[in-house]
């Protein structure tokens, strides 16, 4: 059995997984984040942010603060600029002082998404970041995170104890 959105029912529980992927930042032993907030849209429209994350990070120097407004897609195909047509991601972008946008997708972006990231990163004037994470570049990211297996992807995670308790 390998790491799978199976488990994930919908958009939101989607959301709620990327959400918590990035609550749990903070516990990774020795990394640079010191705090992070998570703020969800909840319910209706969102206008392109599902989720906006402030981040505490610190250069052993000083703390400074890394804000990112996300957007999520469980779609079963791949996100195409024109699921992304209705948003203007650098006004986005900017009506949350955020410093970049990053997009997770359940399956992947297509071409023109990952052609319109490069020329925004480039040409951007305000040095905004353009990312975009597809399903296993984001399930690659979750793999070590036992929390959140265990309360997203239950099966997964029953099915890794089996093989842990058998080696104890």
């Amino acid at each position: 059995m390998r790491l799978t959105f199976d488990e994930i029912e919908d958009d939101k529980v989607f959301e709620q997984l990327t959400a918590s992927y990035f609550r749990e930042l903070k516990e990774i032993p020795d990394n640079s984040i010191t705090n992070v907030l998570v703020h969800e849209t909840g319910e209706g429209t969102d206008g392109g942010r599902d989720i906006l994350i402030e981040f505490d990070l610190s250069d052993d120097i000083k703390v400074f603060k890394r804000r990112w407004v996300i957007q999520c897609k469980f779609r079963e195909d791949s996100v195409s600029p024109s699921h992304l047509k209705s948003i203007n991601i650098p006004t986005l972008i900017h009506s949350y002082n955020a410093q970049g946008y990053l997009l997770v997708c359940k399956k992947t972006a297509t071409s023109g998404v990952t052609e319109l990231f490069e020329r925004l990163n480039n040409q951007c004037k305000d040095k905004y970041h353009y990312e975009c994470w597809n399903g296993s570049q984001f399930l690659s990211k979750l793999i070590l995170q036992e929390k959140i297996q265990k309360l997203f992807f239950p099966e997964y995670y029953e099915y890794i104890q089996t093989f842990k308790n058998k080696v104890k």
